[in-house]
């Protein structure tokens, strides 16, 4: 059985990789602009993600997709389109703790397992000057939330409760628990 990984983000092949997933990376191709922000977006994606990819492979093959996406005060939070964008999301989420929810999907032979990862994270206070310096590093400009805590965005983070790896991209824990569920087991 072959596994593929439905996905162009260079932190959610790391993290596969990482965890010894043998798998072929192929990338969706879904207009993700099509599904209204929500609280339940990012388990949606997943799924469409991973419904398309899922239609090039064999049916024996297992596909896994995800989505995440940040929720702060009623406020749902993608990639942002432009600098300033980037810059208003990380004014919001300044001072403030913020769920960051990533969607998890696993297609085999037409099962489709969807599941949803959820994960506190508080930043810090952040000054203009520390969003326009941010922002001017260009890392914002393709994770959810503005931010990505595996690298510079690291110092903007005060606490994190629940699955590291989720605000990341890819909850590696959730994802194990259900490839087991299709008799992939990644410790054996």
């Amino acid at each position: 059985m072959g596994i593929v990984l439905a996905s162009s983000s260079p932190r959610r092949i790391e993290l596969a990789r990482r965890i010894g997933l043998d798998c072929v990376i192929d990338p969706p191709d879904i207009d993700e602009d099509s599904v209204a922000l929500s609280a339940g977006a990012a388990a949606v994606l997943s799924e469409r993600k991973a419904k398309a990819v899922a239609a090039r492979h064999p049916l024996e093959t297992a596909v896994i997709a995800a989505d995440t996406l940040v929720v702060c005060g009623g406020a749902v939070l993608g990639k942002p389109r432009d600098e300033g964008e980037a810059a208003e999301m990380l004014r919001l989420l300044s001072g403030q703790t913020h769920t960051v929810a990533t969607g998890v999907t696993v297609i085999r032979e037409g099962r489709v397992l969807t599941r949803t990862e959820l994960t506190r994270v508080t930043m810090r206070a952040l000054t203009g000057a520390e969003i326009r310096a941010y922002v001017a590093t260009g890392e914002p400009m393709d994770k959810a939330g503005a931010y990505g805590i595996q690298e510079r965005g690291a110092l903007l983070v005060e606490r994190v409760e629940g699955d590291f790896y989720n605000v990341m991209g890819l909850p590696v824990c959730l994802l194990s628990k259900m490839l087991l569920s299709f008799g992939v087991d990644l410790l054996c």
